[in-house]
C-alpha cells in the first residue's frame, strides 16, 4: 500500500499459527488478517520475536509475508523483519521480502558491533534496499546496541523511515532529539505507551497491538493529541494486560488471541505452551479489561 503520509500509525507484531506437527497455517494467517483488518490497527510486522522468527524457515517466513500481503489486499502496511548482522545477507532478503510483497523492512541494529560498523551496515543496507528501511533497536536486555548520535545519523539516511525503540525509556530519551522530526519515531511496548507519545513518539509497534489494537491506538491517539489525561487513564488498561498475558512471553499473547476468538495455536516445538493455571491469568485478565464477555 502507499505508505501512509499521517500520523499516529500503530503497527502489532503478528504471532505464528501452526497445524499440527508444526506446519504454518497460511489459510489461519489470511483469516486472522481478515479479522484484524476490521481493527485500528495500521499494518502489520511478521517474523519477529513475537512471531518465534528463530523458529522459523526463510522460506516460512517469505510465504507468510506473502499470505498477509494477498489478504491485506493493499488495506495496511505489509512490514518484514530482519536480524542478520551482514548487509549482503540483510539485502538478500529484502529482495525476497519485496518480491513477496511487504511495503517495508524493519531491520534491527546488529549487537556487538562498533558505532562505525553499525553506521557503515545501514549506510549500505538503506542505500540499496528495494524498500524503505525501519531501523529498531531491539537488545533483548544487553546493553544499547549503538549511541543515541549515531542512532541519529542512520536515521537521516535516505530511505530510512523510521524508528522503534527499545524498552529502556530513558536511553531512547536521549535517542529522540537525534532522530528527524520527519521521520517515524515508534514506543515499542504496550506498558510504554504513554510514556513513549511524551517523548515526543507518533506512533507505536507492540505485541499488545494484536489483542488489544483498539486500546492501543487510543493511548497512542492521546497521547499524540497532548491529551495526557486521557492517555494515563487509558495506559492503566494497557499496563495491566501487558504483565498479566506478557509475563508469559509468546505463548501468553497466543493463548489470549485464541480466547478472543483467533485461530491461534500454542508456540511451535519445542517451545512449550501456557498451563492451565497460566491460562486461567490471561482469562481473567481479559475480562476484567473488558475484552471478553
Amino acid at each position: 500500500m502507499p505508505i501512509p503520509d499521517h500520523d499516529p500509525l500503530v503497527v502489532a507484531p503478528m504471532p505464528t499459527p501452526f497445524r499440527e506437527y508444526g506446519a504454518v497455517d497460511l489459510d489461519a494467517t489470511s483469516r486472522n488478517i481478515e479479522r484484524w483488518l476490521a481493527m485500528p490497527l495500521s499494518g502489520f510486522v511478521l517474523g519477529t520475536a513475537n512471531g518465534e522468527e528463530l523458529a522459523l524457515g526463510e522460506d516460512e517466513k517469505v510465504q507468510i509475508v506473502r499470505a498477509v500481503s494477498i489478504a491485506a489486499a493493499g488495506a495496511r502496511l505489509v512490514m518484514a523483519g530482519i536480524d542478520v548482522p551482514s548487509a549482503s545477507e540483510t539485502l538478500r532478503l529484502a529482495e525476497q521480502y519485496a518480491g513477496a510483497g511487504a511495503d517495508l523492512v524493519r531491520v534491527r541494529i546488529p549487537r556487538g558491533l562498533t558505532a562505525k560498523s553499525v553506521e557503515a551496515y545501514y549506510s549500505e543496507v538503506a542505500g540499496r534496499s528495494p524498500l524503505p528501511v525501519v531501523v529498531i533497536h531491539q537488545t533483548f536486555g544487553a546493553h544499547p546496541a549503538a549511541p543515541p548520535e549515531v542512532i541519529g545519523r542512520i536515521c537521516e539516511l535516505d530511505n530510512v523511515f523510521g524508528y522503534i525503540t527499545d524498552h529502556d525509556i530513558r536511553f531512547e530519551g536521549w535517542v529522540r532529539p537525534h532522530v528527524p522530526t520527519d521521520r517515524r519515531f515508534w514506543i515499542c511496548n504496550g506498558g510504554l505507551l504513554a510514556y513513549g507519545m511524551l517523548l515526543g513518539a507518533n506512533g507505536a509497534c507492540m505485541w499488545l497491538g494484536n489483542v488489544a489494537p483498539a486500546l492501543c491506538m487510543d493511548v497512542v491517539r492521546a497521547g499524540y493529541e497532548d491529551n495526557f489525561g486521557e492517555a494515563r487513564r487509558l495506559q492503566a488498561t494497557a499496563s495491566f494486560l501487558d504483565r498479566e498475558i506478557g509475563q508469559f512471553g509468546v505463548a501468553g499473547v497466543k493463548a489470549a488471541l485464541a480466547m478472543l476468538g483467533y485461530e491461534m495455536s500454542g508456540p511451535r516445538a519445542p517451545w512449550p505452551d501456557v498451563t492451565p493455571e497460566q491460562r486461567k491469568v490471561i482469562e481473567n485478565a481479559l475480562r476484567r479489561a473488558g475484552l471478553l464477555g
